[in-house]
């Protein structure tokens, strides 16, 4: 993992096509950035990632109505 600092207003790049930009600072604990990536790449927040992940595991493993019927309670 690489630990980057950046000050609002400065910005980081991953590859040549995402670039990562600190849009904010609130109270110190909350962080706003900006991503500009090719429509192609997805960009997903940790939680939502995890769940379309979950999704797609119990798809391909037949239980996608036994995922769906328990996600719902």
């Amino acid at each position: 993992m690489m630990v980057i600092r950046r000050k609002c207003g400065q910005a980081f790049h991953i590859g040549d096509n995402v670039r990562i930009s600190v849009q904010e600072i609130q109270n110190g604990t909350h962080v706003r950035f900006g991503i500009e990536a090719p429509i192609d790449i997805p960009v997903h927040r940790l939680e939502i990632y995890e769940r379309i992940q979950e999704e797609n595991r119990a798809s391909s493993s037949g239980d996608a109505l036994k995922w769906l019927n328990g996600a719902s309670s």
